[in-house]
């Protein structure tokens, strides 16, 4: 049985008067069934993981760089990351794609790189509006697993995050067929490559747009094991709606 996950991605926002919501969310789950992570900036990461010493709550990061240290102002490093207190960090985030022009090839270095830290890799992949409405999603989607994905990946190590880019931070969503779709068809491609028990272990989060409102039907689309969440993982009362969901 693959667990849940409700991981937050908190992007490019808090700062230490936000270690409160954490405790609260924290405090309201104390035992879930769900796996929670959050990723907060860089800047918290330290602090987030001590607060969460003994609670529910996982520490991932939002990036790394690929190599293991060097000459690389203002990036970090896997190695550094663990050392901070994270256990996963997100790699191939759709806006790191866009923004940075970051390449199937530089997202399967970092997410190897992430590994050799001991760290798992939350994996992202998603196709733009215009190629939703080109009609390529599943190519698009192919040729990111096939590229971005390592040939050492597994259950234990990674994570794959489906982001509709049209829908992240739109509010849009797209119907739970169309999640369904994406979802079967990324379970069909680990498995073909990886063998039914490996591609059966990895679990598979929906990261476009998900809130309080919509998390229990889209968590109950097949082969959804839950979500990669944005600004709904912010604030505690909202988050903790999505892992209750999650949870049931």
């Amino acid at each position: 049985m693959r667990r849940k996950m409700a991981a937050g991605n908190w992007k490019m926002n808090g700062l230490r008067s936000a270690l409160a919501e954490v405790a609260i969310m924290a405090a309201n789950h104390p035992d879930p069934a769900c796996e929670v992570v959050l990723c907060p900036p860089a800047t918290l990461i330290r602090s987030m993981a001590k607060t969460c010493t003994e609670n529910c709550v996982t520490i991932g990061a939002q990036d790394c760089h690929a190599a293991q240290s060097g000459a690389h102002t203002g990036d970090i490093s896997a190695d550094m990351l663990a050392d901070a207190g994270a256990e996963y960090v997100i790699v191939g985030h759709s806006e790191r794609r866009e923004a940075y022009l970051e390449s199937d090839q530089l997202v399967r270095a970092k997410a190897e790189a992430a590994w050799a830290a001991g760290l798992k890799a939350i994996i992202c992949v998603g196709e733009s509006k215009a190629e939703r409405d080109a009609a390529n999603t599943l190519d698009i989607i192919a040729g990111q697993l096939a590229s971005s994905v390592p040939d050492t990946a597994n259950g234990d190590n990674m994570v794959v995050a489906y982001e509709p880019i049209w829908a992240i931070g739109t509010g849009r969503t797209p119907t739970l067929a169309e999640i369904g779709e994406v979802h079967d068809f990324i379970r069909a491609r680990l498995q073909d490559r990886f063998g039914a028990a490996i591609g059966g272990s990895v679990r598979l989060l929906y990261g476009g747009s998900m809130n309080p409102s919509n998390a229990a039907e889209i968590a109950a689309v097949s082969n959804v094991d839950g979500g990669l969440v944005g600004g709904a993982s912010l604030k505690a009362e909202d988050f903790s709606q999505i892992i209750t969901a999650l949870n049931a």
